[in-house]
């Protein structure tokens, strides 16, 4: 499917607007699926001391995993979005366990990633539900059209009931919009969009892959990401990034 199909302009457009879109199908085949949730299962049943939600670039890990982050079912949805030159910037298993699973508090990704980049304009999430994620287990939610700035003023919370240390101050709740997702459809999200998620209380497990990319026009700064490790996805170079397989 060539990448103009994944998206109507009107989907495109309210991306624009709300720095957010669902897409309601299933982004890989079956036995495509299935292969990656295996992956995410190895990878839980191996990650020792470390908690559910803290499994972080695991493609640096297991490089199975950049055939479906450098797959074009994947690259399709992003490049109407961010444009023909995509990087590949990160990847992250978050798993919320039945009733233990962490809040993760009101967040901007591109407050967390100040300095790593030259700009943030241009980044996009892929959060593919590995199971059914539903606002009674935690699915995420974001603040509609919160994408215009990406680092806004935050305050201390408690880090052992919520997945980081830090919340946006005074946001209103009452305008979250909640993403309800069944297994293998998935939902894409501005960098700068204000979001979170509940706690799970639920006896549901919440597990979600997700897989960002960024325009190549976007500086990634290598003395302020000792250690990281980034791909070109498609396309080609722009800010001189250096990619893994440049």
């Amino acid at each position: 499917m060539k990448n103009e199909d994944k998206w109507t302009t009107k989907q495109l457009e309210d991306y624009r607007k709300d720095g957010y879109a669902l897409y309601k199908k299933q982004l890989f085949r079956p036995e495509q699926f299935s292969e990656l949730k295996q992956i995410f299962e190895e990878q839980l049943a191996e990650k020792g001391n470390k908690l559910s939600d803290e499994l972080d670039t695991p493609h640096f890990r297991d490089e199975r995993l950049l055939d479906f982050l450098m797959s074009d079912e994947v690259l399709d949805l992003v490049e109407p979005i961010i444009g023909p030159n995509i990087g590949l910037w990160s990847s992250h298993f978050i798993c919320k366990d039945p009733y233990t699973g962490r809040a993760t508090p009101w967040h901007e990704d591109s407050a967390y990633w100040e300095g790593r980049l030259d700009r943030f304009d241009k980044i996009v999430t892929v959060w593919l539900a590995i199971d059914p994620s539903k606002e009674e287990n935690g699915c995420m939610r974001v603040i509609p059209g919160t994408h215009d700035n990406g680092f806004s003023d935050y305050e201390d919370v408690d880090g052992q009931v919520n997945t980081f240390s830090t919340q946006i101050k005074g946001v209103d709740e009452s305008k979250a919009v909640y993403f309800e997702l069944e297994p293998g459809e998935c939902s894409l999200h501005d960098s700068r969009i204000i979001h979170g998620a509940r706690p799970n209380t639920s006896p549901y497990r919440r597990c979600g892959y997700t897989m960002r990319y960024f325009s190549t026009e976007a500086k990634v700064i290598p003395e302020r990401n000792p250690g990281f490790r980034i791909w070109l996805a498609r396309g080609k170079d722009i800010a001189g990034n250096p990619f893994v397989n440049a």
